[in-house]
């Protein structure tokens, strides 16, 4: 350690130097996009809070190995955006699910938001091997979409969704679909041979960050109309005590990995405990 340093402390400057490094990234890519990414939605706070999470997440890699679930994860919540907020009927938000898709098996893009996708697809091309794992990530990708069309249809209807169904459709919220680009990317020889079983413990960790981010966005998505597990008529008891249960379910999933791929596993329980830490869920502390 330079100098005689606490170890720790320098730890934690470099995390926050590397989450600094992934900021200018996403901030350059959100500028290749014109209307993507309006200011209103997308400010300030949004890329630092979005930069730290992949650099604590994942401390040991560097910002050209975290480019790709930052971008991914950048993409995803544009696309979340456009579909919450700009598409009027089920049609318009099918005809976006259908261009996605096109673009996905390698048809040209037609508007910013596919471009974009076209982008995440070409680099992910880069990396050997792409051509066999391509059937996975165009899966994951269809399921997040199909995710987000089933949760604008529960909005606009107001239909009525338990806590089950709505855990069941964590899809919606593209984690899975980052890790699975992440590791496709940047992953080590043993994640890219073994996605599916990877694939499994993220789905554990993606609802559970499905209902901690309906905890910490509940004001916000009430004031917009957005749905939020919190209106469903369940307490935020019952909530906590789904995310202790899929806690659990994913440190069982996440220690067979770490036999493995000790990286992995972190990045997956690293996930949970730094999101948790940073929307101030104290619960975590329990789970």
């Amino acid at each position: 350690m330079p100098g005689g340093l606490p170890d720790e402390a320098f730890e934690l400057g470099r995390t926050c130097a590397l989450a600094a490094e992934c900021g200018r990234d996403l901030r350059r890519c959100a500028e290749m996009y014109a209307g993507l990414f309006p200011a209103a939605t997308f400010d300030g706070d949004f890329y630092t809070a979005h930069s730290l999470t992949a650099a604590f997440c994942a401390p040991w890699a560097s910002a050209d190995r975290l480019k790709m679930a930052g971008r991914t994860a950048l993409w995803v919540l544009a696309l979340d955006r456009l579909v919450d907020h700009t598409t009027a009927s089920l049609e318009q938000v099918n005809t976006l699910i259908r261009d996605c898709l096109a673009v996905a098996d390698g048809g040209a893009p037609r508007a910013a938001v596919t471009r974009f996708l076209a982008d995440l697809r070409d680099e992910l091309a880069t990396v050997e091997g792409f051509a066999e794992l391509h059937r996975l990530w165009r899966d994951q990708l269809a399921r997040m979409l199909a995710g987000m069309a089933r949760a604008w249809v529960w909005r606009d209807t107001r239909a009525e969704i338990t806590l089950a169904r709505f855990v069941g459709n964590a899809d919606s919220r593209g984690t899975c679909f980052v890790d699975l680009s992440h590791w496709i990317y940047a992953g080590d020889a043993w994640a890219k041979g073994h996605l599916e079983e990877l694939r499994a413990a993220s789905e554990r960790v993606q609802r559970y960050l499905h209902l901690l981010g309906d905890l910490a966005s509940y004001r916000r998505d009430v004031s917009w109309g957005d749905l939020n597990v919190l209106t469903l008529g369940v307490s935020r008891g019952e909530v906590t005590d789904a995310m202790a249960g899929l806690a659990g379910e994913a440190a069982e999933l996440i220690d067979r990995v770490r036999q493995r791929s000790p990286r992995a596993a972190d990045y997956l329980w690293r996930q949970m405990g730094f999101n948790a830490g940073y929307n101030n869920i104290s619960d975590y502390g329990r789970l």
